[in-house]
């Protein structure tokens, strides 16, 4: 009895069974049909094991940790982590040129929004958006207006830029945008310039570059902005001029929006603040409230020479907050694809204005992505004599022996072989709590 009871139970039945049958056998042929039944009861029984341990084995497969399922049913094998004077102020980069964003397109149909690589991070920000690989360029138009920074440039349409080679994808699978290079033109010098087609109120911007145009003569920005400038806010991200290695940030507005200080640690930034303290485009001759970052690894030359780096630009209830974290030091979050702005790891932004004097909601919505490369304008031309910015100790008009910006522009393409973008992603994460 203590062997039947640690049977399974319908082993301890089929015994009981047979024993009963046996019993009752008198015949050859009784005994025949004995054996028949119980044949069949276990073949029954033996086809239930082999389900059961199918069900068993595949429940032991579909828990396997190493998968992590995606929002859209897709599966992926996780890796382990890969990483853990007024001379230095530029004018508005980007102008009225944010009624140049085709179309309203509300969010996902951008590029390929590639998977994480690194282990997932608990995050309310959602990838909403992103363009990389060779489908970087899908989810923007092409500017061709006039530049409205006054820069001796010609923007082509993409059909042209492609023709011409400067805009493609390399074999690395990033985005560049160059220039022209050649020498003695006579007439503006053919640059690119790009905006997603779609627009957001708030958001995290996030570029991850390798490479940034960087020269006397050059003027490029990333930002994002808003239509009817100024009254849909501008938020730039990454701006320079000429030789500067240190990276500024700036946000135009309409009157109204200001930051309560000029001292970096009172506003908690790392940066420091160059201008004034009124937002207002309208006031400020468009100047703006401008950030200049500590990091002289954060722009131009500098920048390319360690590797590029990675920008984050937050735009959400609390305020405008912008990090830079140059390669090798991104934090594990971000490269995983599943940033979390709350986490120690982002440190402290270099630059940042507060909801409380500048409310996000009122001064900034429907914002596009832009990237540009422009020459001379209102900017670079305008402190072609300058001296004294990190990165531009020596002026260009002497390192360059041109006595304007324009000059040194339409006649020395072959020095604007480093004015180019290469950029690895643009990706946009949206809250969704």
């Amino acid at each position: 009895m203590v062997l039947i009871r640690s049977l399974p139970i319908y082993l301890t039945l089929l015994l009981l069974e047979y024993a009963l049958l046996v019993r009752s056998v008198y015949s050859s042929n009784a005994f025949s049909r004995v054996v028949q039944h119980t044949h069949q009861i276990a073949a029954r029984h033996t086809r239930n094991i082999a389900r059961d341990l199918r069900l068993a084995f595949g429940a032991v497969l579909v828990s396997d940790p190493s998968q992590q399922p995606l929002d859209d049913g897709r599966a992926v094998y996780c890796k382990s982590s890969a990483a853990a004077g007024n001379g230095g102020q530029g004018n508005n980069s980007s102008s009225p040129t944010g009624t140049n964003s085709q179309g309203t397109g509300t969010s996902t149909n951008s590029a390929a929004a590639g998977s994480p690589t690194t282990s997932a991070v608990s995050t309310p920000w959602k990838l909403i958006e992103a363009h990389n690989g060779s489908d970087f360029f899908q989810g923007w138009s092409f500017f061709t207006g006039s530049d409205p920074t006054h820069g001796v440039v010609d923007y082509l349409d993409k059909n042209d830029a492609t023709s011409a080679g400067l805009a493609y994808v390399n074999s690395a699978g990033n985005a560049v945008m160059s220039v022209d290079t050649t020498n003695n033109l006579t007439s503006n010098r053919k640059s690119v310039r790009i905006t997603t087609s779609s627009q957001y109120d708030q958001g995290i911007w996030i570029l991850d570059a390798l490479h940034m145009p960087t020269g006397c003569g050059t003027w490029p920005a990333f930002w994002t902005n808003g239509p009817n400038w100024p009254a849909g806010g501008e938020i730039d991200i990454v701006e320079g001029v000429n030789t500067y290695t240190n990276n500024q940030a700036t946000i135009h507005t309409n009157p109204g929006c200001t930051i309560s200080s000029s001292n970096s640690t009172v506003l908690g930034i790392t940066g420091t603040i160059v201008g004034g303290t009124n937002c207002a485009a309208a006031e400020t001759n468009n100047q703006g409230c401008g950030v200049r970052s500590s990091s002289d690894v954060s722009f131009g030359a500098a920048f390319n020479k360690n590797g590029g780096g990675v920008y984050a630009s937050k735009l959400d209830d609390t305020g405008v907050s912008i990090h830079f974290w140059p390669a090798g030091q991104v934090p594990s979050d971000v490269l995983a694809g599943t940033p979390n702005p709350s986490l120690a790891t982002w440190g402290t932004p270099f630059a940042q204005w507060s909801s409380s004097g500048c409310n996000p909601n009122t001064f900034f919505h429907d914002h596009s992505a832009i990237f540009d490369t422009t020459f001379c304008g209102d900017w670079a031309g305008s402190v072609w004599t300058d001296s004294g910015i990190p990165g531009q100790e020596q002026s260009c008009a002497q390192s360059t022996g041109y006595p304007t910006c324009e000059a040194f522009v339409m006649a020395e393409g072959s020095a604007f072989t480093e004015a180019y973008w290469e950029v690895k992603s643009v990706k946009i994460y949206q809250y969704q709590s």
